[in-house]
This record gives structure tokens, sequence and C-alpha cells, in this order.
């Protein structure tokens, strides 16, 4: 071991010196001189400084101009419109029958085609991803060797090697963050290495590199896919349905390599065995790679498969094994770890040596390989559960919305045939669809239905609990027999809006469909005057009473017909004409009890110690879903900013030492909104802004015990609450659940945080079931704390309002069902009252 590590710690020195291309590549193997090296095209060898996607892709289109191994195309343009690119790398004459070969690959998915197939004279797919995680930039170098290789070497080997393989290369995967990663290294390098981690090279300014142009984790986003980067890297994953994909990261300095399998008590249940045995065959073959050099590494003891929508685990519930990589970062170019001086190049050489260990296994185990993608969608499904049925949501868009995702999964939909009663539930025809499980993705499916809350183990690394239809707020069913079906769905429609009748007076929307904000924020701001009812009332439409509820909004002014009817189309709400300013029951068209919406200006504070992720979902939502422009300003500008232009101001989970309290607490008195998540609404309470207060957190059950002190990482971890979706009691009257017409709401938690109950009747709209736990993990003791306490609390503050929520209501994206919840703390925040503060 000590001689290990002292090869380990002379390999780090080496490469901290000048190196080249023979550091790099394999003993022995001969390259074609006319293929282009990266540094005779970059100007600089690999790992010298860090390449940008720019240079990435522009080396690998140079490549196919020299190389008729390989074929070059853009799959997908991030926010930031730069290219994401597939590269495939196979034989000349695998390249002139691809669309063949891709077809006959297709086969395996299908048990009628596949019985039929001769395995062994079929091509294996490998997918190989690179830095999905902007800043881990070894991986988006490594794939410069890996390209160069593929493109360039020579001899019997790599000609057996693409006879019968095909090699997806995916160089980056997310190119805005890798793009502001490298240069803000490159721009703090020294030509004269600084290795002391307190370096301005290895402290990225907020919010890093890591993320996408909106701050999202691209790498918890392949499975709902609500970004461009994913959706054109599912589709071409499910073109190809790869039989190995490798997802390329990094991890801390003073690492050394991680391979999978990762802990195997935390593999999701639809996970195969045969998976986590092939996924530790494959193993071995990294093993003896990086042995050969001297690198240290280990498996088995971190990470794990469970969440489906990482780039690492989606593969091993569509029959491939994926594979996830984590090398030891030197974020810079040279830093001191407790292994010794870590460089650069040192971490790219273990990203390309298990990108050619990788590709030594997928030759050996072609057949076996082949066999488990057959194998895997032969299986047909077991269990009561015939079918989900979903649908009959207010909310149309996302319900359409849901069926994409399942769509853009490769799973099966149908329209519901006839109208039906099933588990307890009506569901009805045109408005209803069917997902039978006798089907090839029956596993994914199971994944993104069940709700399941038993497991065996009680560490996540990511999320517990994605049940789809309850991310979404769209009720669904199990069905023990498939219902009768419909036509299956391809493109579903957007389900349009329309404008019935017409008005001198105005026209009335319901506060339900998913884009009412859109179109509202759009009406405000050409100047239309829109009102909300703080009543229900009841209208006649085209002969027939309907009733309209809580948070119905009331447009004034005539000759806007053909303005609605776009909106109506675009946004899919339905405006009904008023027919006269009296109503058949409730309050008037002219009743103070509508209230003047007010045009939103909202400013969100960022920087150093918020949450980017969470305030890239805010950004997200309401830049490109609401079309409203939100203004935001790191803490130390906000000390010295005049507030009192916003209308609202939003703190995201996060730390807010340097913010001004005392000065926030003026902006509410004032008469300002403020909107206040996970611990931005801890900062609020200890600022005395608002009188909401938590509960104490409690601890393992360790008091008087004597435990291994092995187990204490293990047994704290179970103390944690990593997304789990529980049931809140809506107050539907309360300007916090307008749009909403149910008792009950999926509401999702990701930490400990627990609100005492306010002892005021009318300031907690949301709060938490005697039962509320629907799907995933949580402590029993961290249950018992969040049982009939309030998920949210907002109160009159001064001339202000403070509204605050224990949790995000905009997790990732995909949480269509409570974007709702904060986007009524915007549109109609200013009407909470509940008594004034210290009037309670």
């Amino acid at each position: 071991m000590k001689k290990l590590l002292l090869f380990f710690m002379f390999t780090c020195f080496i490469s901290m010196a000048q190196v080249d291309l023979k550091y790099y590549l394999p003993e022995g193997q001969s390259y074609d001189p006319s293929i282009p090296t990266p540094k005779s095209f970059l100007g600089y060898e690999v790992g010298e400084q860090h390449a940008s996607p720019y240079e990435v892709n522009a080396y690998f289109r140079e490549l196919a101009k020299h190389s008729k191994r390989m074929k070059v195309e853009t799959y997908a343009r991030t926010y930031e419109h730069r290219e994401l690119l597939l590269v495939t790398f196979t034989s000349p004459e695998n390249l002139g029958k691809l669309d063949q070969i891709k077809a006959e690959h297709q086969k395996l998915v299908n048990p009628e085609t596949s019985k039929n197939l001769k395995l062994k004279d079929m091509p294996l797919v490998v997918w190989m991803g690179y830095s999905v995680h902007g800043n881990e930039a070894s991986a988006i170098n490594a794939s410069l060797l890996a390209g160069y290789h593929l493109a360039a070497a020579q001899g019997p080997e790599i000609d057996a090697l693409f006879a019968n393989t095909i090699i997806l290369v995916d160089p980056c995967l997310n190119p805005d963050g890798a793009t502001r990663f490298s240069t803000w290294v490159n721009h703090n390098r020294s030509q004269t290495l600084v290795s002391d981690p307190n370096s301005r090279e290895f402290k990225e300014t907020w919010p890093n590199g890591r993320t996408n142009h909106y701050w999202f984790d691209l790498n918890r986003d392949w499975l709902y896919q609500q970004h461009p980067e994913s959706r054109g890297r599912l589709a071409k994953f499910y073109e190809w349905r790869p039989n190995i994909l490798t997802d390329h990261h990094e991890m801390g300095t003073n690492s050394t390599f991680f391979f999978q399998p990762g802990i195997p008590a935390r593999t999701h249940p639809m996970t195969p065995k045969s998976n986590i045995a092939l996924t530790a065959k494959i193993g071995t073959y990294h093993a003896k790679a990086l042995d050969k050099i001297g690198s240290a590494y280990y498996t088995q003891e971190n990470y794990d498969d469970f969440y489906y929508g990482k780039g690492s685990t989606l593969p091993d519930v569509n029959g491939a094994i994926g594979i996830l990589f984590e090398q030891a970062s030197s974020r810079g170019h040279l830093q001191e770890s407790v292994n010794g001086p870590l460089s650069f190049p040192f971490t790219i050489r273990n990203q390309f040596v298990t990108t050619l260990s990788t590709l030594a296994a997928a030759k050996d185990m072609r057949e076996e390989l082949l066999n488990h993608l057959k194998d895997f969608y032969s299986e047909k499904p077991s269990g009561d559960i015939k079918a989900y049925v979903f649908g009959g949501s207010n909310d149309k868009v996302s319900t359409w919305e849901m069926v994409n995702m399942l769509r853009r999964n490769q799973i099966e939909v149908y329209a519901l045939k006839n109208s039906e009663q099933i588990g307890g539930k009506s569901f009805t025809k045109g408005d209803a669809y069917v997902v039978p499980m006798n089907q090839p993705q029956h596993r994914l499916i199971t994944s993104m239905f069940e709700r399941r809350t038993t497991f065996q183990d009680s560490a996540f690394y990511d999320i517990s609990a994605w049940t789809t239809p309850l991310c979404m707020n769209v009720p669904f069913a199990e069905a023990k027999t498939v219902p009768a079906l419909g036509e299956k769905i391809g493109n579903l429609a957007f389900p349009a809006g329309q404008v019935i009748g017409e008005s001198t007076l105005g026209y009335v929307f319901e506060w339900d469909s998913y884009f009412t904000s859109r179109a509202s924020y759009e009406l405000l701001k050409k100047g239309y005057t829109l009102k909300y009812a703080t009543a229900p009332f009841t209208m006649n439409v085209q002969g027939s009473p309907k009733e309209f509820s809580y948070g119905t909004v009331q447009v004034i002014g005539s000759g806007i017909k053909s303005e609605l009817e776009k909106l109506a189309q675009r946004d899919g709400i339905i405006f009904y004409a008023i027919p006269s300013g009296l109503t058949d029951k409730g309050i008037n068209m002219g009743s103070e009890k509508f209230r003047k919406m007010e045009l939103p200006s909202v400013l969100m504070i960022t920087g150093d110690g918020v949450d980017a992720n969470d305030a890239g979902e805010v950004w997200h939502l309401l830049d490109t879903r609401v079309h409203l422009p939100l203004t935001f300003a790191d803490i130390s500008q906000v000390n010295r900013m005049n507030l009192s232009k916003y209308s609202h101001i939003v703190l995201n989970h996060g730390r807010y030492n340097e913010l001004s309290g005392e000065k926030l607490k003026q902006y509410v008195e004032a008469g300002g909104t403020l909107i206040a998540l996970g611990d931005g609404a801890t900062w609020a309470s200890r600022n005395k802004i608002g009188n909401a207060t938590f509960k104490a957190t409690v601890g393992a059950d360790t008091k008087g015990k004597k435990l291994p002190y092995a187990n204490q990482t293990d047994i704290n971890g179970a103390m944690s609450t990593a997304g789990t979706i529980f049931e809140v009691k809506l107050d539907v009257s309360h300007p916090l659940a307008y749009g909403y017409k149910q008792e009950t709401l999926p509401y999702f938690k990701v930490n400990n945080l627990v609100f005492e109950d306010t002892q005021n009747a009318f300031n907690t709209p949301l709060m938490f079931t005697e039962n509320p736990l629907m799907a995933g993990y949580v402590h029993p003791k961290n249950l018992e704390r969040i049982k009939k306490s309030p998920a949210a609390v907002a109160q009159r503050v001064g001339g202000g309002q403070v509204i605050s929520f224990t949790d995000n209501p905009n997790f990732r994206a995909f949480w269509y069902g409570t974007n709702k919840l904060f986007l009524n703390a915007i549109f109609f925040g200013k009407s909470i009252g509940g008594g004034r503060f210290g009037e309670e």
C-alpha cells in the first residue's frame, strides 16, 4: 500500500511538469500521423490549460475532416445557444449503414422481434458522456484524448473494436457551465502554478460552473427532461438504446477515484440484480487499468443508484449499464491534497484510462451485454397492477406535460376509451389517459407511478420519491384490469383555450390553468385592468349557470376579444364573456370583493451562501414560463439598494448572514411582500420579520446506547429528509391556494424544517395532514414533527406581508403541482391579511 501511495504521489509530481501526449496514451499504440493531435489544433497540450466547449467542439469537427471512422451531429443547443455534439465512432463499413444497425438494435427492445436476432453478429452500442457538471473539467478535457484515440489509433485491436462496436461520444454535456468554469480557471492561472487551496483559482464566484444557464443541475434532469440539453440527449439515447453509458464526474480534491457499483443496498428495486453483477464485472477492467498506471481507487463504498433522474441510473432502468466515474478534482491546474499535489493532467489521465477500460470491457462482454438488454425487455411485468389511469385535473396543461414526460421516455400512453370509475375515482373520456403495464418500459413506469414508502436503506444520495402524477398534481389510479383503450397518443396537441361569447363589460377566467400567470402578466403589462375574486360567484354562460371559485380573474374593458383569443390559444385558458354586472349568485362584478391585481416587480436576492439551484428554479419559472422579468442582485448590493421599487422580494434556501435584517424589515413594514423559502424563512424568523417559528430538530435515538463508531454516518444520515412527498390540507379560500379546487395537495420536502403552529386561525393555508406521508422516506421522529404542522405561513407585518414556505414549491422545474403556490404569493400576496403582526 505504501508503495502504491508513493507511486501515486510520484505520478502527480511528474504530471505537474510540462506533459506531452505520451503521458496519456497507452504504451505501444500506434497512431495515424495524418490525424491532428489536440495540441496541433489547439496550440497547447491537453491539461496545460482548460479547454473551452468551443475548442472541444471545434477539435471534433476537425477530426471528422481527416477520419473516415466518425460522424459529428448537433443534437441540441443550450439556452446560451451553444452546440451539444454527439460524435459517432465505428468502422467505415458500419458508418455507412448506421441506420440499418440502429434499426436492428432497436429490435432488442421488443420481445416479438428480439427472439429471432443473432446476437453474435450484432454490434454493441457504448455511450460516453463527459462533464454534465461544467466545473468537473477533467472529463471534458479527457474527451479530447478519447476523440484523438478513436480517430487515429491503428492496429488489429482497434479494428476489432470498431467492427463490433458503435461508440457515441458526448464531449460536453453542459457547455454553458463548462464555459463559465474554463474561463474562470484560465483567467486565474499563473505561469508558475500555484497549488495553495486558498488561491483564487480554486474559488469560483457564485453560482459557479456546475450548473446550466438557469443554475440547474443537469444530472438531475435525465428523467423529466425540462431543459433543452436533456431533451436533445435523451431523444438520441432512446434512438440508440446504448448497452453501456458512462457518466464522468469529479468529487472532492482529497478523494481518489471511484467507479460503480455504488452501495448495493441503495439501488432502486426496479434495477435488476444482473445489472449490478455486470457493473461489477466491468469494474474489474477499470481496476486493472488503474492498477497499471498506479492510480488509487475504490468502489461499492459510496453513491447510489436509486433516483432514475441521474445519468448513471436512468440507463439501468432501460436495460443498459450506467457507470458513474468520480475523479478527485484539481479544480484548477494544480492543488494540494492529502494524497500530495493533484495535477490537472493526472485527473484527465484517469478519466481517459477508464474510457479505454470501458471499451475493453465492451469488446470482451459484447454478447453478454446484448443478452442483458434483450432479457431486460423480454421480462413480463408482475404484480396486480395492470395499468395506471390519470387525468381529470382542473389544470389541463399539467396533464398535457405529464403525457409529454411519459412519451419522452418511450412510454406508451393511450386515451381512455370510455368514462369509468377506477380505484374509487371517476375518469372521463376525452380527459383521461391510460398507461398499460404490459409494455417494454414497465419497470420505468412502476418507478414513475409507485408510492414507495419502505426501503432497504435509509440514507439517500438524492431524492427518495418522484411519483409523477403527484409532482404534477394530476389525479391517478391503479387499475387491476386494463380499461378499454382509445387511440395511442403520439404528439399530444396543446390544450388550447377559447373565448366564449362577447361582451362590452369584459371577461373572466378561472385561475386553474398552469399559464394563467403568464396571461395575467402580459395583460397587466399592456395596461389592462385585472381584478380577482376573493369570494365565489355564479354567472350565466351561454344559457347555463356556471360556478366560479376564489381567484377568478376579471379582465375589464371592451374590444379586447381578439387579444384574449391569442392568449387562449397560447396559454390554454378559457375566457368567458360577462353578460351582466349582476351575477346569478354570490358577489357581483362591481363588488369590492374583486381586488385589483397589481403589476408585480420582483427582486430575488442572490450571491454567496444562496442555494443556486433553488434560485435558478425561480428564475427559470418566472423567465421561461411566466415571461416576468426577474431582477436578481447579490446580498452586498441589496444592502445598498433602494428596495421600494420592488413589490416582492424572494429569499430562497441559503445563508443570509451578511444581509441587513433591519433593511428587509423596513421594506416589509412599508408595504413590501417577502417570499421566503426553506432557510430563507429561518433567516426571516431569526430577524423577527414576522413571528413564524420553527420546531427544534431531533437527532437519532442514541442516548444511553453504545453503538459502533463505524455506523455513525448511516445512523445520522437516516434522520435526513432528502426528498419526500407529503400531503397538505388546503384552504382554497386563502389567496395562497387560489386556483386549487381540492382539499389536499401533494407537497415536496427536502429538509427537516418544520413550522410551529402559529395559533392563528387564518394564516396557515397549508397544513400537513394527520397521516401526511404519500411517497418516499422519512424518519419516524421527523414524521411526528411534520404531522398537522403548517407547510406555509402567510402573515401581515406592518403594511406588508411575509409568506414563508418550509420548502421549495418550484423543485427542479418538474413540480408543476406546487408552482401555483409560489406564483399566487406573487400575484395575490398583497391581499393576504389575517391580522397585523402584533395584533394576532
